[in-house]
């Protein structure tokens, strides 16, 4: 959940840790810190609260990390322990010679705690990544590689860990256990980061380690190796995203733009993907053959978050279009309770990040009960997309926001062609899938037309501001509209949120509704709406607020709405990728009226790398 930046090389360190922590507060912001060695010396120095904190304490301390050399640094969303400046990273052994950076969770800190006591060390936080730099020390003698393996082995749990030692200046040792972690290659300098984004400005050329792996970065060299020493050979990796794509290029946050760039993402995640002369769909990294698509009997998705509400509306497009049984699973549930599969069965797991751990350990149960595992993800080198049997990027590009949007309409639109691809082999004939592909095709076009509302959707907002609940309801394919434009809300403005199936609104949350509660109805004109129409009267009778999307032309509905956004028309199944957008920017435009840190919201980091 934390962002890990380190450097070796002959540039000024504290400008390279400040920019890649940067880049990655997004990932955690609770606190951050940084370890230089000059001189011989270990420095280090941490903040609690954001990275500015940082800067400011640095700024007031002098000349540290003016000069090349090495270091690491650390930007945290809290696990063990409260988010204060005791329990920063980077974590330091009692003789302040060891410095350790930490994604993840070491389960069996208190038993090593216990044991490291005995041995007369003093534990100063309430961390487990302190136990572990005191373990590292406990094993030291003159060789930090091996002192990081050993410790290692006594360790239980994930980690994405790097350490250096003043005894050793001149290397940074690496490892991972379900952490996400890789090194940059430069020219005489190299780079260590959980993520790519917060060393891409430096370079493009980076490896990946996988699970129990380790690696010692110098200068001008690096070597890779698993936990047992055995020599691994890595393939170098071309970085293609544009340094722009993780900047806000005038945009006033991330998610304003990551909301407006979803006509383009859309169609990247569509484009060279049509196959027209047979009225479907072609995934290039989906190696399933015709007989192989038809010979699946059943298919469960496994995703947490916005990324659980993209599968359910796989799961309705699946069943309706390609007749397929659909189940669709949170990850953290999935793996605990030993559900049924077998090999007629295609797990698909959603993740924008690939390395969200609940879903890549619940690909990785479903593959060992004899599935074949299809991954659905953003980032290209992720965990999900090398551990899966085929896949599909989405094509989004970064997402730096941690409340997800242009990811979310993505991963819809991948599940949208692979449901053709099913059809087609299925039941789905020729002149539908025409249909099919040729409102594709057009949602670009039709995502701008709703973000050229804006303003519209602004004033709204100004509105319904000094509320602190809301009601989202939908039925069928705008069902998990509702969950997800609930969410959106929760997430970024701390307003009280829920989304129902419209129809389950009279066995509970009718009670709720009174003049002080706003009903955002998603309605728009299928084969629910009647019922829907239905609903909004039953609030309507009780005082209720409403809000209603609605498509565009339909003038009934303002009869029964306080308020209506009309957006374009499309099929069914495709709507949802139209109708989440006015609720993303309502969302927005509420957090921002309110205060909020929209791009940064409290308790919440962009990649879940822990359980």
């Amino acid at each position: 959940m934390c962002g890990i930046v380190g450097y070796i090389g002959s540039q000024p360190i504290l400008p390279i840790l400040l920019e890649g922590l940067k880049r990655l507060e997004y990932r955690g912001y609770d606190s951050a810190g940084v370890s230089v060695i000059e001189d011989g010396k270990l420095d280090t120095k941490k903040a609690a609260g954001k990275i500015s904190n940082l800067e400011r304490l640095i700024a007031s301390n002098g000349d540290m990390g003016r000069r090349g050399g090495i270091g690491i640094g650390h930007t945290r969303w809290a696990t063990h322990g409260a988010p204060t400046t005791m329990n920063a990273h980077p974590h330091s052994d009692q003789g302040l010679r060891i410095a350790v950076v930490h994604n993840g969770i070491i389960e069996n800190y208190r038993v090593l705690k216990h044991q490291l006591e005995q041995t007369g060390v003093v534990i100063t936080s309430d961390t487990d990544t302190e136990v572990l730099a005191q373990l590292i020390a406990h094993f030291y003698v003159d060789d930090l590689e091996s002192a990081v393996r050993l410790a290692l082995k006594r360790v239980e749990g994930t980690y994405g860990i790097a350490v250096v030692s003043a005894d050793e200046p001149d290397k940074i040792v690496v490892a991972r256990n379900g952490s996400p972690l890789l090194i940059g290659i430069g020219e005489d300098q190299n780079y260590v980061a959980s993520d790519v984004a917060a060393i891409l400005h430096h370079t493009r050329q980076v490896i990946y380690l996988d699970d129990h792996e380790m690696a010692v970065v110098e200068r001008n060299s690096f070597r890779t190796m698993s936990l047992d020493n055995v020599t691994v050979e890595k393939e170098i990796e071309q970085i293609s995203w544009e340094i722009g794509a993780i900047e806000k290029q005038g945009y006033s946050h991330f998610m304003l733009k990551e909301i407006h760039e979803q006509p383009e993402t859309v169609y990247n995640a569509m484009r060279g993907r049509f196959d027209e002369d047979a009225a479907t769909a072609h995934l290039g990294g989906v190696d399933m053959s015709d007989v192989d698509l038809r010979n699946v009997e059943r298919i469960i998705i496994t995703a947490c978050g916005t990324s659980w509400h993209s599968g359910l509306i796989g799961e309705y497009m699946l069943e309706e279009v390609a007749r397929i049984p659909v189940e669709v699973e949170y990850a953290s549930e999935f793996r605990y309770r030993n559900p049924i599969v077998n090999s007629g069965t295609l797990a698909i797991a959603i993740s924008q990040s690939g390395e969200t751990m609940d879903t890549l350990w619940a690909m990785r149960e479903a593959k060992m009960k004899g599935a074949r595992a299809l991954g659905i993800c953003n980032v290209v080198g992720s965990t999900i997309a090398r551990e899966s049997d085929s896949g599909c990027y989405t094509h989004a590009g970064p997402e730096i926001g941690v409340a997800s949007t242009k990811a979310f309409t993505a991963q819809i639109t991948v599940l949208a062609l692979l449901t053709l691809a099913f059809g087609r082999v299925r039941e789905m004939d020729r002149a539908r899938g025409m249909e099919f592909i040729n409102e594709m095709k057009a949602l670009p076009d039709r995502i701008q037309m709703i973000l050229d509302k804006e303003d519209e959707i602004r004033k709204l907002a100004e509105v319904y501001v000094g509320h602190d609940n809301f009601l989202y309801l939908g039925r069928g394919y705008n069902f998990p509209v509702a969950l997800e434009g609930a969410l959106k809300l929760k997430e970024i403005s701390y307003i009280h949120a829920e989304g129902y199936p419209a129809a389950e609104m009279k066995h509970g949350p009718i009670a709720l509704i009174d003049k002080n509660m706003p009903v955002v109805f998603i309605a728009p004109k299928d084969r629910a709406y009647e019922k829907v129409v239905g609903n909004i009267e039953e609030v309507r009778a009780r005082s209720g607020r409403v809000i209603a999307i609605a498509t565009e032309g339909d003038m009934e509905i303002g009869e029964k709405a306080d308020h209506v956004l009309h957006i374009p028309k499309t099929i069914p199944c495709l709507m949802p990728i139209l109708s989440v957008i006015p609720l993303q920017l309502l969302a927005y435009h509420i957090a921002l009226l309110r205060g909020c840190d929209v791009d940064q919201p409290r308790n919440l980091a962009k990649s879940v790398t822990v359980e």
